[in-house]
């Protein structure tokens, strides 16, 4: 099950958020390794340091690294407080031998636990869902493109990568949204949360959004069967989002340069999550200024999905202005291996998410009906 090397540390490469990049001299060669302080301590040329080295054997793209288990000749202080309730007892990546202790946001040791068991419901917020990480940054751009004044967070689902810190996205998004709440078994955001449910409570209640991103961290499981995927979780989102009183927007994952037939025009992973999981309607958006073969791929695949028919409305966004917005991100854009020129119809579908999502907000910050 698990891969094991014992190295040493040659180098910090360098550091992002909750992560340190690492190389690591073993056996078989230098290799890239991959630390979180938080967790196993601060690596330092020179460390022993034990491995976990499957992803990277495997070839992973998103996780491809020899992560760092154990620094075991200099172990960890331990946190501050004691062992106890009090200082939180939510675990996350539970019986796992690198099992996390965090304190919820909503638990009695959390300072927002009166607020979080007072809440009720989102009040209308916006909660645009995508299936994948990639589409983050192009819907925060997307909102802020006409409305630069807007709370903006994330609450970041455990279909990918579990620790916050490994998303070099959230690093470079960190002074244009307002925070991270991790929810399941994700754990390093500015807050978190047991479920999707509060998570989302939290984003509205603790962080004060006007609107948030739903979606799983880095990385993506699929084996191109209708459910064998983890992006099936944004149905899912669109019920708690609706549940709880906010608003549901779909992010579609929209391509026209995917080889592969299922993901082209509008992606089976969207197909299947809107139209078969989400049981209360979304405002689907598609932006207006498509190819017009994706436009008609685009049309023919939600066909099923919208009202009469279906139960979703399909939205129509204009995308002026949104391409500049999108090459002005404070972060790298990329899906799949391919940036905004390789797959700009992904990126505008996803910023023009966005878009609608702001408009859904009035001027002083509430949310329309």
């Amino acid at each position: 099950m698990v891969r094991w090397r014992s190295g040493t540390v040659t180098g910090i490469r360098r550091r992002w958020r909750d992560a340190v990049e690492l190389d690591v001299a073993i056996d078989d060669g230098p290799t890239r390794a991959l630390a979180y302080p938080r967790l196993v301590g601060e690596p330092e040329p020179g460390d022993r340091v034990l491995l976990n080295v499957g992803a990277l054997l495997m070839g992973l793209g998103t996780g491809g690294y020899a992560l760092v288990v154990a620094i075991p000749d200099r172990l960890p202080v331990d946190p501050p407080g004691g062992a106890d309730r009090d200082d939180g007892h939510l675990v996350k990546a539970r019986y796992t031998p690198l099992q996390a202790i965090v304190c919820g946001v909503d638990e009695e040791a959390s300072p927002h636990r009166r607020v979080l068991a007072e809440a009720e419901d989102l009040t209308g917020m916006p909660v645009v869902t995508a299936d994948l990480h990639s589409a983050l940054p192009a819907i925060v751009v997307g909102a802020l493109a006409d409305r630069p004044g807007l709370r903006i967070a994330y609450v970041m689902t455990d279909g990918g990568a579990l620790p916050a810190g490994f998303s070099r996205t959230l690093a470079g998004l960190a002074a244009t949204i307002v925070g991270t709440v991790t929810v399941g078994q994700c754990f390093g955001g500015d807050l978190e949360a047991t479920t999707t449910h509060s998570g989302l409570l939290a984003a509205r209640h603790v962080l004060h959004a006007d609107v948030t991103v739903l979606c799983q961290g880095p990385g993506n499981l699929g084996t191109g069967t209708r459910w064998g995927f983890s992006g099936v979780a944004v149905g899912e989102a669109v019920n708690a989002a609706a549940v709880l009183g906010g608003r549901p927007i779909g992010a579609l994952r929209i391509s026209a340069a995917d080889p592969r037939p299922r993901h082209r025009g509008v992606s089976h992973h969207s197909v299947t999550a809107y139209g078969r999981v989400a049981l209360t309607p979304a405002d689907l958006v598609v932006p207006t200024e498509l190819p017009a073969q994706i436009a008609a791929e685009v049309d023919a695949a939600l066909a099923g999905l919208a009202a009469p028919v279906g139960r979703h409305r399909v939205v129509r966004v204009a995308t002026d202005g949104l391409d500049a917005a999108l090459r002005a991100s404070p972060v790298p854009l990329r899906t799949m291996g391919r940036d905004l020129a390789g797959d700009h119809a992904y990126f505008v579908a996803c910023a023009a998410a966005g878009r609608y999502a702001a408009t859904l907000v009035d001027r002083t910050g509430t949310r329309e009906g």
